[in-house]
């Protein structure tokens, strides 16, 4: 029998929607048999799947699993757990062709969705749009056997493997440090507390218990208001820094000992110095939406950095492309493939982070005073019509390549003058534009804002009332 999915729920880099409006346990299941059937016709027999901690996530998941299981395939339930924990499970088990995890990730407690892997690659775009197509058609293949279902435990084995970050470290080096970690009450609460009961030093946890209604703070760790906890942490506790996860732990917020947030692409940069002390001349692949400074924070360390379009997906399959060791997101999404496995994964992040102070010989603190201050925006995300978006952005850039301006159009546009970049883009995921602009002065971000505003009143938008992720 054919299935519909609602169109909204088919996004660019993994499916999502709000539980019991936009998605339900019927769609669940015509993901599995489409997944499953996509599996099998690739000669595959086996499907990894995991959940974060939200109210509706086991009902999805056993919907999924009998959406895949009628398709044919086995599926190993690898159960409650951080996003990258499923990634480590589909990568590291024998006989797995794909993988996927059911999570509302930094969304709201009563959205959930799927992020998915096919073949050790990211699946989006036009896969997810031609898995709606399958579900429509009704393309699923019929089998005279079901497949089976088995449960395992990779809790142990997963945070064994992200351990291995801190490989080559004296432990007497790593006991000096005074880490806070907050776990926002998500899926990374178990694994954390695992992760740092076998790490040297000193570490204080908040919200680790998993509660899919959030009760202490949203965990998005790029809004700053959600580290306010962990910053009261660090600053009552005199810790060295301070760490933070979204409800999937795939992204990573970090606090300084002075309470400084630490962006994703100023974490990037520490990561990109780190990395090319052993790699010179390597690849470092950063999201359009990166500081102008990390850019040059990479070409002074002799890298080659790569700007490339912002989602996590996307980001991972220019990687792959590229053979890059090392990308990121202004999001917090990182990925290495430089002694691991080009996932992105906050837990991993983390100890990554450790490693690389202690290899540089400079505090979390110290990494963080040296950066250059820059006048800068948050992302601006102001409501467009979902027909109007793109339109308006190509607009803009049509209007540009009429003029000498220095313009970047990978990704929406990305404009360099004197005074700074300014950035305007349509969202794959929401019906917003996202603006953002950077400069060394005060004076120089009003006058980029001042640009992108002339651009939008010329398509008859403006930035209008702020909207959340």
């Amino acid at each position: 029998m054919a299935h519909a999915f609602d169109p909204t729920i088919l996004r660019e880099y993994d499916i999502r929607g709000v539980f019991g409006t936009t998605l339900g346990v019927e769609d669940a299941c015509a993901i599995g048999r489409s997944f499953g059937t996509l599996v099998a016709r690739s000669g595959g027999s086996k499907v990894v799947v995991g959940y974060d901690g939200r109210i509706s996530s086991p009902m999805l998941e056993s919907a999924l699993i009998q959406g895949l299981v009628a398709s044919g395939v086995d599926v190993v339930s690898v159960g409650l757990g951080p996003t990258p924990m499923l990634y480590y499970a589909e990568a590291s088990m024998e006989n797995v062709q794909g993988g996927i995890q059911i999570t509302g990730s930094h969304n709201p407690a009563d959205h959930n969705g799927f992020k998915m892997v096919l073949g050790g690659r990211p699946f989006f775009g036009t896969q997810i749009q031609a898995l709606g197509a399958m579900a429509a058609e009704g393309d699923w293949d019929d089998v005279a056997v079901c497949g089976i279902v088995t449960q395992a435990d990779v809790l142990d084995a997963y945070v064994t493997r992200v351990l291995r970050g801190l490989d080559g470290l004296a432990a007497d080096k790593v006991n000096t440090l005074r880490v806070g970690w907050d776990a926002g009450n998500g899926a990374a609460g178990p694994a954390l507390e695992l992760l740092t009961s076998r790490m040297p030093g000193e570490h204080h946890l908040l919200f680790t218990e998993v509660d899919g209604t959030f009760p202490n703070h949203h965990p998005d760790p790029t809004e700053e208001k959600n580290l306010a906890d962990l910053r009261t942490l660090v600053a009552e506790k005199n810790l060295d820094f301070g760490v933070a996860f979204d409800g999937d732990a795939d992204r990573i917020g970090v606090v300084d000992g002075q309470g400084r947030v630490i962006w994703g692409d100023q974490l990037l940069g520490i990561f990109a110095q780190d990395l090319l002390r052993e790699l010179p001349g390597a690849t470092v692949i950063a999201d359009i939406k990166a500081s102008g400074a990390l850019i040059d924070t990479i070409a002074a360390h002799g890298g080659v950095p790569l700007m490339w379009k912002t989602g996590h997906s996307l980001i991972k399959a220019k990687m792959q492309e590229t053979g890059a060791p090392l990308g990121g997101e202004m999001t917090g999404h990182v990925f290495f493939k430089h002694g691991y496995y080009g996932f992105d994964d906050g837990l991993y992040a983390a100890v990554r982070l450790i490693a690389a102070s202690l290899r540089l010989g400079r505090s979390v603190t110290d990494l963080r005073g040296a950066m250059p201050e820059m006048f800068n925006t948050p992302e601006l995300r102001f409501q467009v019509d979902e027909s109007r978006k793109f339109a308006a952005v190509e607009e803009v850039r049509e209007r540009l390549a009429k003029t000498e301006a220095e313009v970047v159009d990978i990704d929406g546009v990305r404009v360099t003058t004197a005074d700074g970049w300014w950035l305007l883009r349509a969202s794959n995921t929401q019906d917003v534009l996202v603006a953002r602009a950077e400069s060394e002065t005060r004076e120089g971000l009003e006058r980029l804002l001042a640009q992108i505003d002339k651009q939008l009143a010329l398509s008859g938008l403006q930035r209008g009332e702020q909207t959340g992720h």
